[in-house]
C-alpha cells in the first residue's frame, strides 16, 4: 500500500526521506523539528540547513539525514493558521507537493510526513489531514508510485489520518 498512517516517532523510520515541519529559517525548533535535529545530530543538521536557508512558507529544502535511519530530511515550511483566508490551504498543499518533488529529484521512493502545521502553527487537524491526503494522492497519480507514511505522534492524529485515507 503506497499510502498509510502509523503511530510512530518519525525519527526512527527507515525511509528515503523524512519531512521536517520546519520554520522559514530552517532553525532547530520544538516539537517534531527539535526531535529531528536531536536524532540527526543537531550541529551537522544545523550547518546543512544554514546552507539552504531561508525557505519561504509553502516551499521545501533537502539535506542529508546524518545519524537518522532516513537518507534525507526534507524541510517543509507549512503555513501558520490565521483562519484559512490567507492562502493557508494552498500553502499547505504546496509543502506536500514540494516535498514529493524533492524526493523524486533525489531518486527516493519512500517518504514519511508528520502532520505539517498542526502543532504550534495551529492548523486544524481535520482540515490539514484532508489537504495532506488529497495532495499526496494527486501527486502519486501524476508522478507514479511512492511509499508514503504519515507518521502520527498520537492516537488522535492517527485516527484522523486513518479515517481520511479510508480502506
Amino acid at each position: 500500500m503506497p499510502l498509510h498512517a502509523i503511530r510512530a516517532d518519525i525519527t526512527t523510520l527507515s525511509v528515503d526521506a523524512i519531512v521536517n515541519a520546519a520554520n522559514e529559517r530552517l532553525a532547530q525548533g520544538g516539537g517534531v523539528c527539535g526531535a529531528i535535529f536531536r536524532a540527526a545530530g543537531a550541529a551537522e543538521l544545523a550547518e546543512a540547513c544554514d546552507r539552504v536557508a531561508p525557505c519561504p512558507t509553502g516551499e521545501a529544502r533537502i539535506t542529508p539525514g546524518f545519524a537518522l535511519p532516513a537518507k534525507h530530511v526534507i524541510h517543509a515550511v507549512g503555513p501558520v493558521w490565521y483562519g484559512g483566508d490567507r492562502g493557508e490551504p494552498a500553502l499547505l498543499a504546496a509543502c506536500y507537493r514540494e516535498s514529493l518533488r524533492l524526493l523524486r529529484e533525489a531518486g527516493g521512493r519512500s517518504i514519511a510526513f508528520p502532520a505539517i502545521s498542526t502543532g504550534i502553527f495551529g492548523y486544524p487537524l481535520d482540515q490539514a489531514t484532508r489537504i495532506a491526503v488529497a495532495t499526496v494522492r494527486e501527486e502519486i497519480a501524476r508522478h507514479g508510485e511512492v511509499d508514503v507514511t504519515f507518521a502520527c505522534f498520537d492516537q488522535h492524529t492517527l485516527d484522523t489520518y486513518v479515517k481520511e485515507i479510508g480502506p
